[in-house]
């Protein structure tokens, strides 16, 4: 079955067992790194959309998130790494650690609603700061549902969102 958006090629399903595999190899990769640093942590894996999720939870000890999420992206590019290397597929898998990238899209989806809300005031752009693409993707769509438009604009890893008015 195919999905089609207005303007857009047509789209296939995801493939919720290759997604499922996705999230075992990471879960079992992660597993070996919780291992290796003497962590302990549980893991919890999910489908959403098109994406594979898998959660490091219960974490004790260590910090696997780091400063504004850098250890957490790290950890993500090398688990992708892994699940490519397996299945010889691009994985597209979101990992979270200790529920720091749900906060963080709580946080960010609350703030593109206050800059929306400012800028349909004042009518003139605002820029916010540098942002992952994960985190353009959260304030891109909550400007979308506040009715404005927004951009990312800059060159990685400081390419930030502007936010437009109507």
């Amino acid at each position: 079955m195919t999905e089609v958006n207005e303007g857009q090629a047509p789209q296939a399903a995801p493939d919720i067992n290759a997604l499922e595999q996705e999230g075992e190899i990471a879960a079992d990769y992660l597993e070996g790194l919780l291992d290796i640093a003497d962590l302990d942590g549980d893991i919890d894996m999910d489908v959403e959309g098109d994406r594979a999720l898998v959660s490091i939870v219960d974490i004790k000890g260590g910090d696997l998130v780091g400063e504004n999420g850098e250890v957490l992206e790290a950890l993500q590019e090398l688990t992708r790494l892994a699940v490519h290397r397996r299945t010889g597929e691009r994985s597209r898998l979101m990992l979270d650690v200790a529920g720091y990238r749900h906060g963080r899209r709580v946080e960010l989806s609350k703030l593109a609603t206050k800059t929306a809300e400012d800028v349909k005031r004042s009518g003139e752009a605002r820029s916010l700061q540098p942002m992952t693409p994960f985190e353009r993707k959260i304030v891109h769509d909550a400007v979308a549902a506040a009715g404005l438009r927004s951009e990312s604009e800059g060159e990685e890893p400081l390419r930030f969102v502007v936010v437009l008015p109507a």
